[in-house]
């Protein structure tokens, strides 16, 4: 079963940055796509951004667009979001996830394995 742990997460102002890392327990993931997911409290889960498994396609959810940046480490079993110029809209808890294939993807029910959420805090 695939572990995945994220950390990174605190509270910072508004126009801060915040880098967000995964770590996956075993070489699986190196062959699916991966992705971030938040959730703000009272809200649904919603995709931030996806990655495939090479690495060579990236989504973003258009709210996060030119401000956060996925990346991963196969070699490291890493997986990592960049986030800049914070907003308050941005106070979520993040989670990695794996999908069911190579393919990136910003739908929820592609993905099958998930971590436990670190908690990024925006305040105005």
């Amino acid at each position: 079963q695939v572990q995945l742990v994220e950390s990174g997460g605190d509270t910072v102002q508004a126009g801060g940055s915040l880098r967000l890392s995964c770590a996956n327990s075993r070489r699986t993931a190196s062959n699916n796509g991966m992705g971030w997911f938040r959730q703000a409290p009272g809200k649904e889960r919603v995709a931030v951004a996806s990655i495939s498994w090479r690495g060579d396609t990236k989504l973003y959810a258009d709210s996060v667009k030119g401000r956060f940046t996925i990346s991963r480490d196969n070699s490291k079993n890493m997986l990592y979001l960049e986030m800049n110029n914070l907003e308050p809209e941005d106070t979520a808890v993040y989670y990695c996830a794996v999908t069911r294939s190579s393919t990136a993807s910003l739908t929820t029910r592609q993905y099958q394995y998930w971590g436990q959420g670190t908690q990024v805090t925006v305040s105005s």
